[in-house]
């Protein structure tokens, strides 16, 4: 009797090891794809703050959206993100503070402060834009996230393009490897959810 369930667990480590090999695969060769077509407004996906200044990581993501509406491939930019870890600032209004400051417009921009997670991002994300007519987007977070995010952005009915940063601070082995090995286990944990 034990051999059966046993069976069934050699299956779905199987199984599960196969989906986690070809999603690494889909994140990996998605990560290169950079689709400039003018949008309505780039959705720059938060992370984290430190005090007042955006983190490394995020100032990227910032530069990237604010080159993009430089380049007019964007009317607007939306910047997501709540107070995470503590911070005393959320995300999107430190990030709006370091856009202005580099000369966009502060009426060309929105923020979603209230999000604590990617999903969290584009759903709340959804209620400003249908509020302003803003119909399609640029998705902007740095090339390992971009799989994840368009998926997340399209189950939640946007209509978005992938333009990843060209400047990540996820640069070196160091940096990319353990980024990328927590991005399979949550593109994997993201994919099994939508089964329930």
């Amino acid at each position: 009797m034990a051999k059966f369930p046993l069976k069934i667990l050699l299956t779905t480590l199987m199984l599960l090891t196969g989906f986690s090999g070809f999603a690494a695969y889909d994140i990996w060769t998605f990560a290169q794809t950079n689709e400039l077509v003018k949008a309505d407004a780039a959705i720059v996906l938060g992370t984290a703050v430190w005090g007042e200044e955006p983190s490394p990581v995020f100032r990227e993501r910032i530069n990237h959206s604010i080159w993009l509406y430089e380049n007019d491939y964007v009317d607007k930019i939306i910047f997501t993100g709540g107070k995470t870890n503590g911070s005393q600032f959320a995300e999107s209004a430190v990030a709006k503070n370091y856009a202005v400051a580099h000369g966009i417009p502060p009426e060309d921009i929105f923020i979603e402060d209230r999000s604590l997670v990617t999903i969290e991002n584009f759903r709340y994300v959804q209620e400003l834009a249908d509020i302003n007519g803003l119909v399609n987007f640029l998705v902007v977070s740095d090339p390992l996230h971009m799989k994840r995010a368009i998926q997340m952005a399209e189950d939640t009915g946007f209509e978005v393009f992938s333009s990843p940063t060209t400047t990540s601070r996820y640069n070196s082995a160091p940096t990319i490897v353990p980024f990328f090995f927590r991005e399979i286990g949550a593109y994997v944990a993201y994919s099994l959810s939508l089964g329930r």
